[in-house]
Parts: C-alpha cells; sequence; structure tokens
C-alpha cells in the first residue's frame, strides 16, 4: 500500500512538471496528422515504421531551440525575428503561415465532425463541426491560460488509446522490429510524398511558434527566472512531450500497416475512412478508441494552431497578446483566435475538402519549415541574442540535419507537386 502511494506520488509530481512541451507533441498528432500516418500504413505496411525514430530527434532539437529562445528573450518567435531580422522576411512567414494554419484548422475541424457522425450518426457531421468551433472558441476566451495549460495536459491522456487499438489485432513482432530499425526507401514518387508528408506534418512551422511564445506565457504566469535549471527542466519536457508525438505516430502506422494493409484496405483519405475500415477487422472497441483520439486530438490541436497563428499576427504589429490576458485586454489577439477558426469552418462550406486542404498546407509548411528552421539555427547560435544559452554541438548537428532533411523535402515537394505524373 505505501509502495503505491509511493508511486502515485511520484507519478504526481512528475505530471506537475509536464508543460507546453507535452501539449505541444500532442497537438503534432493533430487528425491531419493522423490520416497521413494512417494513409502511409495501408499503403505500404510497416515500410513507413522507421520514420518514427528519425523524426523524434530532429522534433525535439528544433522545438528546445525555440523554446529556449522564447525563455532567454522572453519574445516569442515573431518577435526575435522581427527585432533581428528584415521585416520582409517576417512578412513572408505570416503570409504563408496563416493561409496554411487556417487549412490545417479546417481539415481538423472537419475531421472531428465527420468522426462525431461515426459515433452518433443521427447528428450531422456540419452540425458537429459547429458544435466543436463554438466549444474551443468559448474554452480560449473564458478560461484563464493556467486552466487552458492544465485542459490541454489532461486531455493528452487521450493519445494513450493509439498505444492500446494495434494489440486488438495479432501482430508479428519480429517483422515489426526490422521494420522500425531497417529503413525501407521505396524509389518511387507515391512512396516519396508519403515520407514529406509525414515530415512535413510531424516538424510543422506552426509549433515553432507555438513553442516560443507559450514558454514566454508560461514563465511569465508562474514568475520563473530563466537559469540552466529551468532550461534543463524545459529540455526533458519537450523531450517526452516529443517522444509521446513520436509514440503515437509509430503506433498509428503499426495499426494501419497491419490492420488495414494486410487485408488489402490500401487506400484511406479520411480518418474516418480509417476509423470505419477498423471496425470489423480489429473489433468495436478498436473502432470506438480510434475515433475517440481523433476527437481528442483534435481538442488538443486547434487550440494550438489558432493560438499560434495569433500569436504571430499580434506579435508581428506590436498588439496585446496572450492566453494569460482576459478578452478586453487583448481583443485582437482573441479576434483572430475567433477568425481563424470561422475561417476553418468555413472550408467545410466553400467546396475545398479536408484532403485539399491538407495538400495545400503540406506545400506551404514545406516551403517555410527550411527557412525557419535556418533562422532559428542562427538565432540560437547568437551570443548577442542568447549570451550563454547558445547551442551545444549536439543540437546543431541535430539541427542542421534537420535543416538539410527539410530542405530535401522541400524540393521533393515541389517535384512531386509540379512535375508530370
Amino acid at each position: 500500500m505505501k509502495k503505491n502511494k509511493r508511486v502515485a506520488a511520484v507519478f504526481l509530481e512528475g505530471w506537475k512538471k509536464l508543460g507546453p512541451g507535452l501539449v505541444t507533441g500532442a497537438s503534432d498528432d493533430d487528425p491531419s496528422g493522423i490520416a497521413t500516418y494512417t494513409q502511409a500504413g495501408a499503403a505500404y505496411g510497416l515500410s513507413t515504421l522507421w520514420t518514427a525514430l528519425i523524426a523524434f530527434p530532429l522534433m525535439a532539437a528544433i522545438q528546445q531551440m525555440c523554446a529556449r529562445i522564447g525563455l532567454v528573450t522572453s519574445h516569442g518567435l515573431t518577435g526575435t525575428l522581427k527585432k533581428h531580422y528584415p521585416r520582409a522576411v517576417l512578412y513572408l512567414m505570416l503570409v504563408f503561415s496563416f493561409p496554411a494554419i487556417v487549412m490545417n484548422i479546417g481539415a481538423d475541424i472537419a475531421a472531428m465532425g465527420a468522426v462525431g457522425n461515426l459515433l452518433f450518426p443521427v447528428v450531422d457531421a456540419g452540425y458537429f463541426s459547429v458544435l466543436f468551433t463554438i466549444i474551443l472558441l468559448g474554452l480560449m476566451i473564458y478560461l484563464p491560460y493556467q486552466r487552458i495549460a492544465s485542459v490541454l495536459k489532461y486531455l493528452c491522456i487521450v493519445m494513450l488509446v493509439y498505444f492500446i487499438v494495434p494489440f486488438f489485432y495479432r501482430q508479428d513482432f519480429i517483422e515489426i522490429l526490422k521494420a522500425t530499425f531497417i529503413p525501407e526507401i521505396k524509389l518511387d514518387r507515391k512512396f516519396l510524398a508519403i515520407i514529406v508528408g509525414i515530415l512535413g506534418t510531424t516538424i510543422s512551422p506552426y509549433l515553432f511558434f507555438w513553442q516560443a511564445s507559450v514558454e514566454v506565457e508560461e514563465s511569465t504566469a508562474r514568475h520563473l527566472i530563466v537559469n540552466k535549471k529551468l532550461i534543463r527542466q524545459m529540455n526533458k519536457d519537450i523531450d517526452f512531450g516529443m517522444a509521446v508525438s513520436g509514440f503515437v505516430m509509430y503506433f498509428i502506422i503499426l495499426t494501419a500497416g497491419t490492420v488495414l494493409f494486410k487485408s488489402g484496405i490500401n487506400q484511406i483519405d479520411t480518418v474516418e475512412q480509417a476509423a470505419l475500415a477498423l471496425k470489423p477487422l480489429a473489433g468495436n472497441l478498436a473502432y470506438l478508441l480510434f475515433a475517440a483520439g481523433v476527437i481528442g486530438t483534435g481538442l488538443i490541436a486547434i487550440p494550438v494552431l489558432s493560438g499560434s497563428i495569433s500569436y504571430i499576427i499580434t506579435e508581428t504589429f506590436g498588439w496585446e497578446q496572450g492566453l494569460g490576458k482576459k478578452f478586453h485586454e487583448a481583443k485582437a489577439f482573441y479576434v483572430i483566435i475567433a477568425v481563424s477558426l470561422l475561417l476553418g469552418l468555413s472550408l467545410n462550406y466553400m467546396g475545398i475538402t479536408p484532403i485539399e486542404s491538407l495538400i495545400y498546407t503540406a506545400v506551404l509548411y514545406g516551403l517555410t519549415a527550411p527557412v525557419l528552421i535556418a533562422m532559428i539555427l542562427h538565432i540560437a547560435n547568437n551570443k548577442k541574442i542568447m549570451g550563454s544559452n547558445v547551442n551545444g554541438w549536439i543540437t546543431n548537428s541535430i539541427g542542421f540535419a534537420a535543416l538539410i532533411i527539410m530542405t530535401a523535402a522541400a524540393g521533393a515537394l515541389v517535384y512531386i507537386q509540379f512535375s508530370q505524373n
């Protein structure tokens, strides 16, 4: 009994220390990401499992740099770019980021609505989309920052369902281990597109902006003093969050790669198709868990998406900002959140399908990610900005690897989108 209490106490203490990194990692596996991972597994089986191992250190290194920039400068990434780079670069990032994030929000809202309709068929998917939009908007405007952070953190528990779903189906563990540790590359255009899509949805520019800004918000709300201990704690938080994200990605590919691919279901375009396909193959419980997970991840990701675009715009123009402020203290900040949600919702009624939104989002993210990573690396190595908190050689090595890989992915993306079939 005492041992159980000690374990519980250690768990609760560790849980309290988890902060923005966990939420960032969980939001990375949004419904759009789930769709991408499911497509990969359904189309190519376990051939893309190894990407989870590659993506983790890249994600962690970039997010740690963004968080450190926020903590040290007391500005979000936008504010730091505004101070040290030409305005033209900042405005270009804004032009690319706004439509990409809005389309990402739209795809996620549509996915949540469609899955809500699967669970409760008597209610139209459109009504569910409107309902989720209203709920999210109300929570973000009326709840104080600490409550929002707490709600988002506890919603992350929903992600655990994806660790369970694959085991409703008999697995070949030797095959899984081989696919995990021995990369398989298929030299065809569609496989390359899947790899680029996975990288684009895991290393997304909106997360860079969110991480830096929310670290500033967190340190201000808790009156934290920036020192080596705080930065180490922040790194652990991000490592944990990115590890959770990577594991979820891994298990979704594993689910689709074993349950769907081996049953001959190779074309999955939406998360609701994935959930329906699982039902007869892995059982009702797997179907329900997968569907509930989509809604839970959407409730985590959409506040991060809308919050990131609001941080970008308000910091660009010097307006009051922050989830810690009340509506009357930062009207522009909350209006931008509302507009981004409503624009995302409206895409469902403008003839733009979730799949089209994902394609456009991937292109815009793919083009901006290498540029942003290069600037983040430059800032994180600048002693005039970061003082003694510049990158170490390990972080730089992984960061430059991320830059090379994402640049190659951007080139491949352009080739895929504009070359002839």
